[in-house]
């Protein structure tokens, strides 16, 4: 469904009239299937939050492509109600002058979808319906990720990238955001994107994970294989972060 092939990423480095550049993602290849979730797992600087925007059409790749249904997402109608996605800042993701039906309502104004839907969307993110007139600054940090969530969910997509989207959240909300993502991923058989610098997290929600290293693939494994990966720096990040 969800396929990078061959794609390279660099910045200007050094100012605007720089020549030199520093290279982000170097050859990456690999596929996302439909109803997987995939993790991306890498430490601050690895470069996956800019894999995340090329992913979503954002950026574009120096070389290679990136792919949805064989199509490039480049194409905002490749994208449109097909990728969705929830960022780690939840604060800045909501404009804070929008209620919280306002804010679920912006991706499926052109759908001619009727409001009576943000009922749902919330029931179905945990929050009561009365949330619908209420503002960001009301909410607490999980609520308003809940509320992204539900907008995410609104197109009824495909894929859903979520960059760090439970890392801004309390430790105790993370695993409520977490069982939230597996029941949605099962009732809208979607794919999902889980970008993350905690490999618990990835352990917890994702069928595969991607370790990435300095702009490129150390290693794809199983979840369940995740004990037995081959590569020093996939052990030596696993043993510092994760007791099996």
């Amino acid at each position: 469904m969800l396929k990078i092939d061959h794609v390279d990423k660099s910045y200007v480095k050094g100012g605007f009239f720089s020549k030199k550049r520093k290279k982000v993602l170097n050859d990456i290849s690999f596929e996302c299937g439909a109803g997987e979730c995939l993790g991306i797992i890498g430490e601050s600087g690895s470069g996956k939050s800019t894999l995340g925007r090329l992913l979503l059409g954002i950026e574009k790749p120096d070389r290679g492509s990136v792919l949805f249904d064989g199509k490039s997402v480049a194409d905002r109608k490749v994208r449109f109600g097909n990728i969705s996605a929830v960022f780690q800042d939840y604060k800045s993701s909501i404009n804070p002058f929008f209620t919280v039906e306002d804010a679920i309502m912006e991706p499926i104004k052109s759908y001619k979808k009727k409001h009576s839907m943000v009922d749902t969307l919330l029931n179905q993110v945990g929050l009561h319906p009365s949330y619908k007139k209420k503002y960001p600054h009301e909410l607490s940090g999980g609520e308003v990720q809940k509320v992204c969530i539900a907008r995410a969910i609104s197109t009824e997509p495909k894929c859903i990238v979520l960059d760090e989207a439970i890392s801004s959240l309390d430790v105790s909300v993370q695993t409520q955001v977490l069982d939230l993502l597996k029941d949605l991923k099962k009732m809208y058989n979607m794919s999902y994107v889980f970008i993350t610098h905690d490999i618990q997290a990835a352990a917890y929600i994702c069928d595969r994970v991607l370790i990435f290293r300095n702009g490129q693939i150390e290693e794809i494994v199983r979840i369940e294989q995740l004990k037995d990966v081959k590569s020093e720096y996939a052990k030596k990040l696993l043993q510092m972060h994760i007791t099996f």
